[in-house]
């Protein structure tokens, strides 16, 4: 992509407002709480006070909407302390320039490393930064610096208070999260249906993972509804696929395939019900005839071998989705005894430990999180020197302007700078204007700042121009409400702003990060997680057993993981203006083939054996060879070679197939093979030489150009309906499809028969016609280039 094109979406995006879930009481929850913060520290302390103070307050609670799955008052107490911290270090060293540039620096560097233990707390780390800029101007003395830091902790703790006193929806995101993941799974129900192949995207099943790991606290007090509906959904989106797809299943057509759609029509209906049941809790109303499709008893006679058992298992897994969705109280649907200890979240305590060593491992060359931290810093210290050296003063807005739309990967900085610049010019004019015509007191400017700032929660998820023109005006009100004319902070902060907007791009443009290099590990990390996951799979089948499978379940999340950071890396690959190091369009084909090779191995797992099953010695080997092979090929795929798999081939050469269930593993083996093929063909790129199209078919095996036998080179590598009217010569054709207006004056066939006389050798009425011709020459390499 070029970066006119880049700009150009980056810009679209950032200017873009979405149409998001709006959340009026935690908006007006956040909002309250920075009326009572503001409203003590005007009535005990002042206006100087009061807007430390509201900047604590308002930081907090943008720490409690960051994307957790439950509002955490820890995060509102460690905003505000971090806050406050922060402003008094850098009151102390405001008045030094170099000791106050150290101090940015490093401060900017830790908030810019801290996003290696995830975007919550890089985003509240680079926040606390960016406020701790403003509010160093505002104490007067050692003492008065201490008092705006403990006002601002203060703030914390009372929006950590309120979301205490007054939850909203405490279990709504967990909520969400499932009712989505049963939702998605009903929906793949329906289009397996008309599409047996039907694509499924992990993506819910992984956010209903992730909200189902709790603290020991929160794992008490849980709905119970809540609780085991989560693995059920894992374990029936196989069921499903392996009942509808015609290799393990059942046929095409006829009745066997009418029974299968049946069932998958009711349990889609069955899994929207549950979902509409857990996201409302409320009672489970499942429709009386998607039940009775699967109590009807002739189901057993119409399908016989792995499709019967998928059915049957279907059954038995949409009967626990709906106990679980439609318990009410812990002791109808009791907690699973590993459930804890396998989706346990840390406390904030332990959090720290963790979110340090994340930092750590992030400190080699090449990382993405170091260069960002270093980039950062970089733009922060040299964003103040220019504000510092403008004639403008308050020059601590080119740094904060820069700090807040940083991000580690390109669009993301690119659309916020263009967002921030945007919604500051929307939110500075329309504060402005109100300023000049109503002349508020400090009353009103304190109650037109908290209605901003309710605003901005209300509206921040829905788009960065919209939060950032309320954010605007925000800061005019709560500054006005400080006793700073409007004159000497507007003007400069709009240029100030674009400064450091400018000096953001150039710094990601001059030092970048770019994901597109790295899409190759990507690719074979996800290779590699599946040839494990399969490799797990089918070395069930060697020694079978029921129960739990700890193996198989974790290689699977490995494999969704993968999958989950390639589409992410794509996802930002492809809007940067970079080329494509190699992949290109191929990428669509090689994650089309992994999606295929990942979902093969999904129809294993869901016949895998049961413990009392005939073990299957054949399985041993091939199970060894796809984890060798796929291990050779991820290491291929990075240094840029085309993976082979003779391993896995000479393995099902050798298979005995005795044993075996309905020979479910070795068809599905097969299948797997083919897939690793697919994947092999989407990365080869290379083009025989001398081939008339460049990007023509390649032949349909594994030999080079140099080992083809002549009938190889007869239709001169493509086929016929890939030829163009200029190149469909007569020496190309059969002789039944030549033409008189093929031949040429300037080129007689001297072969050519007279008008009327019957063609030499041509077929007779209803006989097959022909070969097409032979080229002359011998069909060595200069044959080819006499050609």
């Amino acid at each position: 992509m070029s970066w006119f094109r880049a700009l150009k979406d980056t810009t679209r995006t950032g200017l873009s407002v979405e149409r998001k879930r709006l959340e009026p009481l935690v908006a007006l929850r956040g909002a309250a709480g920075l009326a009572i913060v503001i409203a003590v520290s005007l009535t005990f302390f002042g206006p100087a006070v009061a807007a430390s103070s509201a900047f604590g307050a308002f930081q907090a609670a943008i720490a409690t909407f960051q994307r957790s799955w439950r509002p955490r008052p820890e995060l509102a107490v460690a905003s505000g302390a971090s806050l406050g911290v922060s402003t008094f270090l850098g009151y102390l060293t405001g008045g030094h320039l170099v000791l106050f540039l150290t101090l940015l620096v490093l401060w900017t560097f830790l908030a810019g490393l801290s996003w290696a233990a995830g975007p919550t707390i890089g985003i509240i780390a680079s926040s606390n930064v960016a406020m701790m800029l403003v509010t160093i101007t505002l104490p007067t003395s050692v003492a008065n610096a201490a008092g705006h830091a403990a006002m601002m902790v203060f703030g914390g703790l009372v929006q950590a208070a309120l979301v205490i006193l007054f939850p909203v929806r405490r279990w709504g995101a967990h909520r969400d999260a499932l009712a989505d993941a049963l939702a998605a799974e009903a929906d793949y129900a329906r289009r397996l249906r008309h599409d047996p192949v039907a694509p499924f995207d992990g993506e819910p099943l992984m956010l209903a993972r992730n909200a189902a790991a709790l603290t020991p606290r929160q794992a008490r007090t849980r709905p119970a509804q809540l609780r085991g509906a989560r693995g059920i959904a894992e374990r029936i989106r196989p069921v499903l696929a392996s009942l509808a797809d015609p290799a393990v299943g059942v046929p095409d057509e006829g009745p066997e395939r009418e029974r299968v759609l049946e069932l998958l029509g009711a349990a889609g209906s069955i899994l929207d019900a549950a979902a509409r049941a857990i996201r409302h809790g409320a009672p489970v109303k499942v429709p009386p005839a998607a039940v009775a499709t699967f109590k009807t008893p002739d189901t057993g006679a119409i399908l016989s071998g792995p499709a019967r058992r998928a059915a049957a298992r279907l059954g038995s897994l949409l009967t626990d989705v709906l106990e679980t969705a439609g318990a009410r109280t812990d002791t109808q649907h009791p907690e699973p005894r590993n459930e804890n200890a396998q989706l346990s979240r840390p406390t904030l305590v332990r959090l720290l430990p963790i979110a340090a060593g994340s930092m750590r491992r992030e400190l080699y060359r090449g990382s993405p999180i170091l260069r960002h931290a270093i980039r950062v810093s970089a733009v922060a210290a040299v964003g103040y020197l220019i504000g510092t050296a403008l004639p403008f003063g308050h020059g601590y807005w080119a740094p904060m302007a820069a700090v807040m739309v940083m991000r580690p990967d390109f669009s993301q900085t690119y659309s916020r700078a263009v967002a921030r610049f945007g919604g500051t010019l929307i939110g500075v004019a329309l504060a402005t204007g109100l300023v000049q015509v109503v002349h508020p007191g400090t009353g009103l400017s304190a109650t037109l700042a908290v209605t901003c700032a309710g605003l901005m929660y209300l509206v921040m998820r829905t788009g960065q121009l919209a939060a950032q023109a309320c954010v605007a005006a925000y800061v005019v009100f709560l500054l006005d409400m400080g006793g700073e004319a409007w004159g000497q902070t507007v003007p400069e902060r709009v240029v100030l702003t674009l400064v450091g907007g400018v000096l953001a791009m150039l710094a990601y443009a001059v030092y970048p990060a770019w994901e597109t290099p790295r899409l190759r590990t990507r690719l074979a990390d996800w290779l590699l997680a599946l040839g494990r996951y399969g490799a797990a799979v089918i070395g069930r089948y060697v020694e079978p057993g029921g129960g739990s499978l700890p193996d198989v379940r974790e290689a699977l999340l490995a494999a969704r993981t993968a999958e989950l950071a390639w589409q992410e890396a794509a996802s930002r690959a492809r809007t940067e203006p970079v080329r494509h190091r190699g992949l290109s369009r191929a990428a669509d084909d090689a994650e089309h083939a992994l999606r295929h090779i990942g979902r093969v191995e999904m129809l294993m797992e869901a016949h895998l054996p049961e413990r009392d099953a005939t073990p299957v010695p054949a399985a041993a080997r091939l199970a060894k060879a796809l984890r060798t092979a796929t291990e050779d090929g991820a290491r291929a795929v990075r240094e840029r070679r085309v993976p082979r798999w003779q391993a896995v081939r000479d393995a099902l050469a050798d298979w005995d197939g005795e044993g075996v269930p309905d020979r479910v593993v070795r068809r599905g083996a097969g299948l797997l093979l083919e897939a690793l093929e697919d994947l092999s063909d989407a990365l080869d790129t290379d083009v025989p030489p001398i081939t008339l199209k460049p990007d023509g078919p390649h032949p349909p095996d594994d030999r080079k150009p140099e080992d083809w036998k002549p009938e190889d080179w007869k239709l001169a590598d493509r086929k016929l309906g890939d030829w163009k009217p200029a190149d469909r010569k007569p020496a190309d054709r059969k002789l039944g499809d030549r033409k008189p207006a093929d031949r040429k004056p300037d080129a007689p066939d001297s072969n050519a028969p007279k008008p009327g006389a019957p063609l030499p050798g041509a077929p007779l009425p209803g006989a097959p016609l022909p070969d097409a011709r032979k080229p002359e020459g011998p069909p060595g390499p200069e044959g080819r280039a006499a050609r």
